[in-house]
């Protein structure tokens, strides 16, 4: 935890109500994306009792599993799940778009939209991942066949289970994680993870302060909680007879229906506070400004979501159950990269979180004093423009001369440290060189060298390209990490070593 956000918390707690620790939206919120609030029965792996799912607040569809160890009415859950989210997904796969690539000598086709995902908590998220493990590899024929969209469904929901991992992603969300990233409570992390108090302390009733709106929010019987898991007590003394209930109607279809509509309408009491819950977080997450560099990210979702449809179109296998060693060497590689990224974007988006790298030496904050802005360097083969600017700050400075700096004002220029001229106890005079962002000219154009009075933040934190690492083919790996077998000896295919029998008797005897 940060030290900002550490304060943050304490504040919320003095004053009753969470703190912003963030001003802009640092993920992407379509107008339509699907919420989905899972339930599972307690003490089975992954068995499915109870879903809301809709696009609107005002349209929730409920499904139900009344015999959730059933495994007929599993995969009855799973392909009415999947009549619901297959056609949305489609409905995201209309128009495309062109994108240049080679440098503009190519272009490739996009969608111009992709499909978003949002489930109450990160433990939404491993539901979805297993049970997208549990349905991608089943059968449509021969022996237990599933529906022909049980497959199907599974392998999307996987997806975007591995684009939650992608940081930066926004093709599903768990929305306590996303609340937490632009708001700071008075509870522990831990107590973060339950939707109802989260929201209490974010925005709590009137009259209420958020430490009272959260407590009255963890007690179960004024707000169930967000799912997949239920409340012990709500098991024993409600649910276990709804479900016994079923089971002994047996084939009666009267009393199934009647047995069935009490049990939908339990779970419908369980799920529908947390489904209001999903839509006013949503809208206050709808109402902050997206940062700059949202949408650079949103279109790494849809590049993903593209490339994943048409390997589907294509009859592309699913994915496998586990990752061999260069695909799994490469995946870590790519999600590192992308988590460097990400959390220099959001310092460059949002002037609070670059504060936290102030704080720890990585950035400071200072007016320009002096410029020079067209200063030519003419030591080389040629002259190059490298125009010099003063930057006074009051900050700690512990950049070394030669250092590379960037701004979040100019990402495309460097700013190389001159020298670091310490005034009085606490000023400090910091000269850089600048290059880059300023045209092929010996003249700059306007606006490209910052003036004097301009206030600036230079970093250490770089928004450039990271080029991606080499890795070596499957071919050129050791068999222990998933290359090819050694090469197998066959013993009597080897000729044995000729040795001469010894002349001396004693010797030839031990030798026979």
């Amino acid at each position: 935890m940060s030290t900002l956000r550490a304060l943050a918390r304490a504040r919320a707690l003095a004053t009753g109500r969470a703190q912003p620790v963030a001003t802009v939206r640092h993920l992407h919120v379509t107008a339509r994306p699907l919420v989905l609030v899972p339930l599972a029965m307690a003490g089975e792996a992954n068995a499915p009792l109870a879903a809301l799912v809709g696009t609107a607040h005002d349209d929730p569809r409920l499904l139900v599993v009344p015999q959730p160890r059933n495994r007929d009415q599993r995969f009855a859950f799973a392909a009415e799940l999947a009549g619901i989210v297959l056609p949305w997904i489609d409905g995201h796969r209309g128009a495309t778009e062109d994108v240049p690539v080679d440098r503009g000598r190519d272009v490739r086709q996009r969608y111009v939209d992709a499909p978003q995902l949002v489930v109450p908590n990160p433990a939404g998220v491993t539901f979805l991942r297993l049970f997208g493990r549990a349905t991608r590899f089943r059968r449509v024929d021969g022996e237990y066949p599933v529906h022909p969209a049980v497959p199907l469904l599974g392998r999307w929901l996987t997806f975007f289970a591995d684009r939650a991992e992608h940081p930066g992603s926004s093709a599903l969300l768990a929305l306590t994680e996303a609340l937490t990233l632009h708001w700071a409570t008075g509870q522990s992390v831990l107590e973060d993870l339950h939707l109802p108090a989260l929201l209490g302390w974010i925005d709590p009733p009137p009259g209420l302060t958020g430490a009272q709106a959260a407590a009255r929010a963890e007690d179960p019987a004024v707000c169930p909680p967000a799912g997949p898991a239920t409340d012990p007590e709500f098991d024993n003394a409600r649910l276990y007879p709804a479900i016994e209930a079923y089971a002994a109607a047996g084939d009666d279809p009267d009393a199934r229906r009647a047995a069935y509509a009490e049990l939908a309408e339990l779970l419908r009491g369980q799920l529908a506070p947390t489904w209001d819950l999903m839509w006013r977080g949503l809208a206050l997450l709808y109402a902050l400004r997206p940062g700059a560099r949202v949408a650079g990210r949103w279109d790494g979702d849809r590049d993903a979501f593209t490339a994943f449809a048409e390997h589907v179109d294509a009859g592309g296998a699913p994915q496998p159950r586990r990752d061999g060693a260069v695909a799994a060497a490469q995946k870590l590689h790519r999600l590192e990269r992308a988590l460097t990224a990400y959390a220099v974007q959001r310092a460059y988006d949002d002037p609070l979180v670059m504060a936290e790298h102030r704080l720890t030496g990585e950035a400071f904050v200072g007016d320009v004093t002096l410029a020079d802005p067209t200063r030519v360097d003419d030591s080389g083969k040629r002259p190059v423009l490298r125009p010099r600017i003063q930057v006074v700050t009051d900050e700690p400075v512990p950049m070394p001369v030669g250092a590379t700096l960037w701004s979040p004002a100019r990402p495309g220029q460097k700013a190389k440290v001159v020298f670091v001229n310490r005034v009085g106890e606490s000023k400090t005079e910091v000269v850089l060189e600048l290059s880059g962002g300023m045209g092929r000219g010996l003249t700059p154009p306007p606006g490209t060298v910052p003036e004097v009075g301009e206030r600036l933040c230079y970093t250490t934190l770089s928004d450039a390209f990271l080029p991606a690492g080499a890795f070596p083919t499957v071919e050129e790996t050791p068999w222990t990490h998933g290359g090819p077998p050694p090469i197998a000896v066959d013993p009597d295919a080897v000729e044995p070593d000729v040795v001469d029998r010894p002349d001396d008797p004693a010797a030839a005897e031990e030798w026979d």
